[in-house]
């Protein structure tokens, strides 16, 4: 059962113009994410879907594969299928995986795709970690002044998704007691039928509410199994604007290089 991992690289970005091709302690950031990709196990081909022939050039001086999409993809969801597509590829199952996510660990990309390969009723799984307490205190109070930024999850006891929210969830009606939190990782594994679904089906309501193209596939009854993993002690930290690019470097100098 082939893998095939997708790493969407759009060059426009209002905070970050050219974010994929910015050097993060001396490498390119899309460079370092299809570096992780390709250490995955379980994964068997990585290719970087972009809209811009800067990218593709980068990407395949540098080693890796890369593919021309449609640049009127609107997300990361429709530029995975159109890349897919293009390649031709008989792929089963399709990890996506963000490109401006340089800190993923690899062995996470490797427990979703372990997960779908042993399940192959499955349709769809992303994983999530548990929140030590004092992060989730922050992120409480993060969210108390308005941040958007994570998102949590909470699931049954076969692993199975109820639901996700930019608000921390579950409501703790008594504090320090009570189901941990646990934050969600945005990356995605489907079953190629499951994407084309997904792409094909319109935006829903809750996904409009709270932004989170997740619960279209909930909203329209496709189950997605929630696959706990960890960072091990790494530190997690996306890239949204140069400032986070440095932050991204700090963390590289402290804890080392994952690949």
């Amino acid at each position: 059962m082939s893998v095939l991992a997708v790493i969407p690289a759009r060059y426009g970005s209002t905070r970050f113009p050219g974010k994929p091709l910015a050097k993060i302690a001396g490498q390119m950031m899309v460079e370092r994410v299809w570096r992780i990709a390709a250490a995955a196990d379980g994964v068997d081909r990585v290719v970087v879907a972009t809209d811009d022939q800067r990218i593709v050039d980068a990407v395949q001086a540098a080693g890796g594969e890369a593919v021309m999409t449609d640049e009127n993809c609107r997300n990361g969801t429709e530029r995975a299928l159109d890349a897919l597509n293009r390649l031709e590829s008989d792929a089963e199952i399709i990890i996506n995986v963000q490109g401006d996510a340089p800190l993923i660990p690899p062995w996470v990309i490797g427990d979703v795709a372990t997960t779908l390969r042993d399940n192959p009723d499955m349709p769809m799984a992303t994983p999530a970690v548990a929140l030590p307490a004092d992060t989730e205190a922050r992120m409480r109070v993060d969210k108390a002044n308005g941040s958007a930024s994570g998102t949590t999850v909470v699931f049954d006891k076969t692993l199975r998704a109820m639901y996700f929210s930019k608000n921390v969830i579950p409501f703790r009606r008594k504090p320090e007691t009570g189901a941990p939190v646990y934050q969600h990782i945005g990356l995605y594994g489907y079953r190629r039928d499951t994407l084309q679904q997904l792409v094909d089906l319109e935006p829903t309501p809750l996904e409009l509410t709270e932004s989170l193209e997740q619960l279209r596939a909930m909203e329209n009854g496709i189950p997605i199994q929630v696959v706990l993993t960890d960072y091990r002690g790494r530190s997690a930290w996306s890239v949204d604007s140069p400032e986070d690019a440095t932050r991204v470097e700090d963390i590289i100098k402290r804890e080392g290089e994952l690949v």
